[in-house]
């Protein structure tokens, strides 16, 4: 009796011992490579030394942390070049590390010390990153938080990119984003390892860059009428409406969003999109186009001038560079002479998308060139446009990329491909020997809608952010060194203003995050989500608009015998319970719950649902119209 006395007496203690030892999960984005929680914490003091070094790069990752600690946490903060027993250490390995190559870094957070070790600045600052994320939420906060306790878990973090290329790709041509927004974009993203910058910086609603050779692009190109709804199906602008919407960046400006980024450890990809999508370039030199009466066109307000019905889309007005035209490609060598010296990057990109050719068709000058370059096809007359692209890219000094579309009528010799249309285009170019950034519709287009098109912005495609978090960017049947990395694309005909930028791009860039730096075969969707909810409370910490997308269900249905809807309801995030009304009601948690297929009753007309976690409304209030549900019903 005695012994199971003891026996007993011992469980009870180990039992307690492991509750008071329990460690709560971290909710780190994204993933790293190891992670080993260790026991205790450290807590950040009033006053902080920070022992790093001097260099240029080094400097930059201590004024990102100092300037972080002194806004949210109220911290004086102190840098010294040899500080031994500093809280917090920056430390360039001397002999490289050749686990974490490049941008990787290994982080101890003990109860007395911080310590980050890179063999490069940029893994320093991606640390930084992480050790912000152990912190409290406030953190991330834009004034000084009150009574916290500024305290983060002792762990042992060893962790490196699985790609080099990690983008997203911002469009700023539809609609004009300004510098400030720019980098309030840049400040986003790199919280989550981002390290690239995509500007779509010319279309044809907008060219955004200045080029000093050529004052038109941006005093006749940069403006046109502002409108607001349904973006592609507004009426033509009169004539007397002032073509005052819109703006460019100065070249001092991309100077400063240049160095911004820099000192951020992002670089800039300009993209000059071309010879499609170029109606704002043709408005300011309608000598560029192939078609007559070009000097009467006007930049593009969001009026439809595209027929996107048939198998090719046709241009209603002829928005593209004429490749018969040999002062394009003066013009082009002006525009990419001054983009190289703007950008350091060492890509440049140059569209090449969506172009349409019905006007070609109709040129006599594409005939003429057709006949002398022994031409079959237009879409090798768009090849031979590329070509002779990327050999003026090529005397500047860089890399040519494009869009798919480039493959068609033959590649480049040395152009890089930025697969969109699914991942076939960079299956292609990788056989070929060419390099590939994956960026597909299928997984990392941002533009479109988030759940159901009654609670989104309207869009023709949805992309759910599990579906994002499932991207594997190496297709199985390429050689993966090939596959450079990959990006999410925010396209902006929709997107008015940075609010909507941000909340169509978070979460799901968070997904992206995680898809480009995290290893292969680590992903788990419910282990994904649990820690992103976490960052929530972040986001609105740093005031940054997060799209509650993920916790809307999803419907279906089907029509019954008698005409009335069998209802299907899907939920993204597990453990999630779903209550719904007919009666024109609001729904809470005394309705009917969902557990199966619902029939709609006969005269009903709206179905209302929301999701709860336990006792708490966690998603939005959807009203669904069931003539709308109806609508999707193949016939």
């Amino acid at each position: 009796m005695k012994k199971l006395s003891l026996l007993l007496c011992g469980c009870i203690a180990h039992l307690l011992s492991v509750a008071q030892t329990a460690k709560p999960a971290l909710a780190l984005v994204p993933q790293p490579v190891k992670v080993t929680q260790t026991t205790g914490e450290f807590v950040l003091p009033k006053t902080v030394i920070v022992e790093a070094g001097s260099s240029a790069d080094v400097a930059n990752v201590t004024a990102y942390l100092k300037r972080k600690l002194s806004t949210a946490a109220g911290t004086f903060v102190t840098v010294k070049a040899t500080a031994p027993t500093a809280p917090i250490r920056l430390v360039l390995n001397k002999t490289a590390d050749t686990l974490i190559k490049t941008e990787g870094y290994k982080l101890s957070v003990t109860p007395k010390k911080v310590v980050i070790r890179a063999n490069d600045a940029a893994g320093l600052f991606y640390g930084v990153q992480t050790f912000f994320q152990l912190l409290p939420k406030e953190i991330e906060g834009l004034e000084v938080a009150k009574g916290v306790k500024w305290a983060a878990p002792a762990v042992e973090i060893t962790d490196y990119p699985r790609f080099a290329w990690r983008g997203l790709m911002f469009d700023v041509a539809r609609h004009f984003f300004t510098k400030a927004e720019v980098k309030q974009y840049i400040d986003a993203m790199v919280k989550y390892k981002f390290n690239l910058l995509h500007m779509h910086l010319t279309d044809d609603e907008g060219w955004r860059v200045e080029i000093k050779s050529l004052p038109r692009l941006t005093e006749v190109g940069a403006h046109n009428v502002k409108k607001v709804g349904q973006f592609g199906t507004f009426s033509p602008p009169a004539a007397d409406e002032p073509r005052t919407y819109g703006g460019f960046y100065t070249q001092d400006d991309i100077k400063e969003l240049v160095q911004y980024a820099k000192d951020r450890f992002v670089n800039i990809l300009p993209e000059i999109d071309v010879p499609g999508h170029s109606l704002a370039a043709v408005v300011a030199y309608p000598e560029l186009s192939c078609t007559p009466g070009a000097d009467k066109y006007v930049v593009n307000s969001g009026e439809p001038f595209m027929d996107w019905s048939g198998p090719h889309n046709r241009a209603i007005v002829d928005n593209t560079l004429c490749p018969a035209n040999e002062s394009v490609y003066t013009f082009l060598d002006k525009v990419v002479t001054e983009v190289a010296q703007l950008f350091p990057f060492g890509y440049i990109h140059l569209g090449g998308d969506e172009c349409a050719k019905n006007f070609w068709e109709q040129s006599d000058a594409i005939k003429a060139l057709m006949a002398k370059e022994n031409l079959k096809t237009m879409s090798e007359v768009q090849a031979y446009f590329e070509k002779r692209l990327e050999k003026i890219v090529e005397s500047k000094g860089k890399k040519f990329m494009g869009w798919d579309e480039i493959i068609e009528g033959g590649l480049g010799p040395n152009a890089a491909v930025m697969s969109w249309r699914g991942i076939q285009g960079g299956i292609t170019a990788a056989k070929a020997g060419h390099e590939v950034v994956m960026s597909p519709t299928t997984f990392a287009y941002l533009d479109y809608m988030q759940s159901d098109r009654v609670n989104e912005t309207k869009i023709y495609a949805t992309l759910r952010l599990n579906k994002t978090y499932s991207w594997e960017p190496v297709p199985d049947s390429v050689d993966a060194r090939l596959i450079k990395g990959g990006q999410a694309n925010l396209w902006t005909e929709q997107v008015y203003n940075i609010r909507q930028a941000e909340y169509m791009t978070w979460p799901r860039g968070m997904a992206i995050a995680e898809d480009v730096w995290s290893p292969k075969g680590t992903k788990n969707w419910d282990g994904f989500f649990s820690r992103v909810e976490k960052h929530f409370p972040r986001f609105d910490e740093a005031e940054t608009k997060i799209a509650p997308s993920a916790y809307d269900p999803s419907f279906d249905a089907v029509l019954n015998p008698d005409s009335t809807l069998k209802i299907t309801l899907t939920n993204e995030v597990n453990g999630l319970d779903t209550y719904y009304s007919f009666d024109n009601s609001f729904p809470d948690r005394f309705y009917p719950k969902y557990t199966t297929p619902i029939d709609a009753p006969k005269d009903a007309t709206t179905l209302r649902v929301i999701t709860y976690r336990g006792k708490n409304p966690i998603g939005r209030m959807v009203t669904m119209p069931l003539a709308e549900l109806k609508s999707r019903i193949k016939k």
